[in-house]
């Protein structure tokens, strides 16, 4: 059984929304990153390798990703 020593300390960006949809980033052994649901704690982890990381982080400071996520735009008459 893991001791408290060994778990991972999970840390949720500043940005995230009070209601709890938000991922969470950890360190975890072997020099991985691991991200979950903050919402689903005893969930599935996203291990990532520590190249695989920092690939995904500067893609993310290229603004590569930008697109994700995006809110649909309406155009045309209000209400459509």
């Amino acid at each position: 059984m893991p001791t408290l020593e060994s778990q991972p300390e999970w840390v949720k960006s500043s940005l995230s929304f009070a209601n709890g949809n938000c991922v969470e980033v950890a360190n975890l052994s072997g020099g991985a990153v691991g991200v979950r649901n903050s919402r689903d704690i005893a969930g599935a982890v996203l291990r990532f390798t520590p190249d695989e990381w920092h690939a995904f982080i500067g893609g993310v400071h290229n603004g590569e990703f930008d697109r994700f996520g995006a809110l649909p735009s309406y155009h045309g008459k209000a209400g459509h």
